[in-house]
C-alpha cells in the first residue's frame, strides 16, 4: 500500500506515536512517503482534525484526499488513558471515524484499568461540555456560544435544574451567563504540563446529566455512571441519549458491549509499534475504501 504520512505538522506529543506507526508500516512492507506529497498514494496519515497552530497544515492534506474520495487515517490522543493510549481511525475522529472495530472481544477493556461505576445520577447539576470549534468535528455547527445557548433553552423547556457550562480548556468563548437563570460558566482547572482538565471527575459527583456533542467528556461521564446526551457523532451514542426531552428520565443501558468495542478504538505505543492496529486498519481499508 502507498501511504503519505506527515509527522512534521504534528504537536510535540505526536512524535513517538508517529515513529511507532511508521515502524509498523515499514515492518509490514508498505511504501511510505514521509513528509512529502505523492500523486499516487492510496491513503494519507495525519494527526487529529483540529485546524489550528501547526496542525493547520493538515487541513490541506485532509481536503485534498477527501475531495478525491481517498481515505485519511487520523491519529490523535485517546480519552481512555490520555497521553498513554491513542486513537487511530479512518476518515475522522470520535463517532465519525471508522476504527476497524466491527469485530471485538472482552480482552482489551481491562488494559485501560477502568471500572464501569453503577449508573447513579443523584446530583442536581446538568453539565454542558463544549469542545474545540476549529475542529473538523464541529464542521457545519454554529459558534460554540450559540450552540451552548441553544442547549440551555432546550433544557429549560423540561427542568429548572442548575446548569454548569464547561468550555473546552483550550477554546475561549464569549458567553454571557447572566442572560440565563441558574446557569454558571466555569473553565476547567488545567494541568499546564499536559493541558488536560483535572476537576471533571469531581464535578461528576454532583451531576445529573452531561450534554456533549462528540468529545471525550461523554466517555468519562458514562464510565463514571452519569447519563449523557450526545449527537450522532459521539462514541457514546450507543449508551447515550439524543433527545433533551428525556432529561428527567435519561436512558441508562448496559455498557459492557460498548466498553469492549470502545477499547478497540485506542492503542498503546508498544501495540502501535507491533502493528496491532495497522493490521485491522489495513484490512478495513482494503475491504471498504480501496476497492
Amino acid at each position: 500500500m502507498k501511504i503519505e504520512i506527515w509527522p512534521q505538522h504534528g504537536p510535540l506529543n505526536s512524535k513517538p506515536i508517529f515513529d511507532a506507526f511508521i515502524k509498523s508500516l515499514q515492518n509490514a512492507g508498505e511504501q511510505l512517503y514521509i513528509n512529502k506529497s505523492s500523486d499516487n498514494a492510496d491513503v494519507a496519515v495525519i494527526w487529529s482534525v483540529l485546524w489550528r497552530g501547526r496542525m493547520q497544515q493538515y487541513k490541506r492534506i485532509w481536503d485534498h484526499y477527501r475531495s478525491q474520495g481517498k481515505p485519511v487515517i487520523v491519529l490523535e490522543v485517546g480519552g481512555l488513558r490520555r497521553n498513554k493510549s491513542f486513537k487511530i481511525g479512518i476518515n475522522g475522529i470520535n463517532g465519525d471515524a471508522d476504527f476497524a472495530n466491527q469485530e471485538f472481544d472482552d480482552q482489551r477493556w481491562p488494559l485501560f484499568k477502568h471500572e464501569l461505576r453503577p449508573w447513579n445520577p443523584t446530583g442536581e447539576l446538568i453539565v454542558i461540555c463544549g469542545q474545540h470549534d476549529t475542529s473538523e468535528q464541529w464542521r457545519g455547527m454554529p459558534k460554540m456560544s450559540i450552540w451552548i445557548a441553544q442547549q440551555i433553552r432546550e433544557i429549560r423547556k423540561y427542568t429548572s435544574r442548575p446548569i454548569l457550562v464547561r468550555p473546552h480548556p483550550r477554546n475561549q468563548i464569549n458567553f454571557d451567563e447572566s442572560k440565563f437563570e441558574n446557569v454558571k460558566i466555569r473553565m476547567p482547572k488545567r494541568d499546564f504540563s499536559t493541558y488536560d482538565d483535572t476537576d471533571f471527575k469531581a464535578t461528576l459527583g454532583r451531576t445529573w446529566a452531561v450534554l456533549n456533542h462528540s468529545s471525550n467528556p461523554a466517555i468519562e461521564s458514562v464510565i463514571n455512571g452519569v447519563p449523557v446526551f450526545v449527537s450522532q457523532s459521539s462514541l457514546c451514542l450507543d449508551v447515550g441519549n439524543t433527545n433533551i426531552a428525556d432529561i428527567n428520565t435519561p436512558a441508562m443501558p448496559n455498557r459492557t458491549s460498548w466498553a469492549n468495542k470502545l477499547s478497540y478504538t485506542e492503542w498503546f505505543q508498544n501495540e502501535i509499534e507491533q502493528g496491532l492496529p495497522w493490521s485491522r486498519i489495513k484490512k478495513r481499508l482494503e475491504d471498504k475504501y480501496l476497492k
